[in-house]
């Protein structure tokens, strides 16, 4: 993953574990001390933050965690750490940091609400909205005319998306599009994402949040 995202990735796994192999970037917190590390994670509370662990019950558990700490772009990276390597994500070796830090910036790709509102609401021939959630979550509505490939399934799916369209990406709060966003632009599509939250409801109207 670039460095240029400002996603703060957490690796819940042991440190003995995680430094034979963990996402680049990663920020290794065993789950077991997650709660001695609160005053440590960001100041600004939108800070989007992903886990992993060795299972999805330890990465909900910590998921549940943060987001009672008043994080609200928490997520939880599917497959954990063996769903990234399948999907050929970047991984690195060796000692793990375990100081946050967080530095808000323009961030590549972003595109801002007002634009994707716009898009969202015509859907113009020359672009395809990529809904990055997983499929569970789209079953209380979906933007008219996107298509659902979650995050994780993309690098999979690249047949099923347009080289001749702009392609536009959301999920639920931006993390997760974020990491869609590089996945696209690493092999060659006109890319931009939505880094907010954004609720759909069942007959595809919509709200974006912070």
């Amino acid at each position: 993953m670039s460095k240029k995202i400002p996603v703060v990735i957490i690796d819940l796994r042991e440190a003995s574990v995680a430094r034979q192999s963990h996402i680049q970037g990663a920020i290794s917190i065993p789950a077991g001390q997650l709660v001695n590390y609160q005053a440590k994670f960001p100041k600004i509370k939108s800070a989007p933050i992903v886990l992993y662990a060795e299972n999805t019950a330890v990465a909900e558990r910590a998921f549940k965690v943060v987001r009672g700490w008043g994080y609200s772009k928490t997520a939880v990276l599917k497959d954990n750490f063996n769903g990234w390597v399948q999907a050929k994500g970047l991984v690195s070796k060796g000692s793990l940091t375990s100081e946050i830090v967080y530095i808000p910036k323009p961030v590549p790709g972003e595109i801002n609400a007002r634009k994707f509102a716009a898009i969202a609401s015509k859907l113009p021939s020359d672009v395809f909205i990529l809904d990055a959630r997983d499929v569970d979550e789209t079953k209380t509505g979906m933007l008219k005319g996107a298509v659902n490939i979650p995050t994780q399934d993309i690098i999979y799916r690249l047949n099923e998306i347009p080289r001749n369209k702009k392609i536009i990406i959301h999920c639920k709060t931006g993390t997760r599009a974020s990491m869609a966003y590089e996945t696209l632009k690493q092999n060659g599509y006109k890319v931009e994402f939505l880094n907010k939250k954004i609720k759909i409801d069942a007959n595809g109207s919509f709200k974006i949040g912070s």
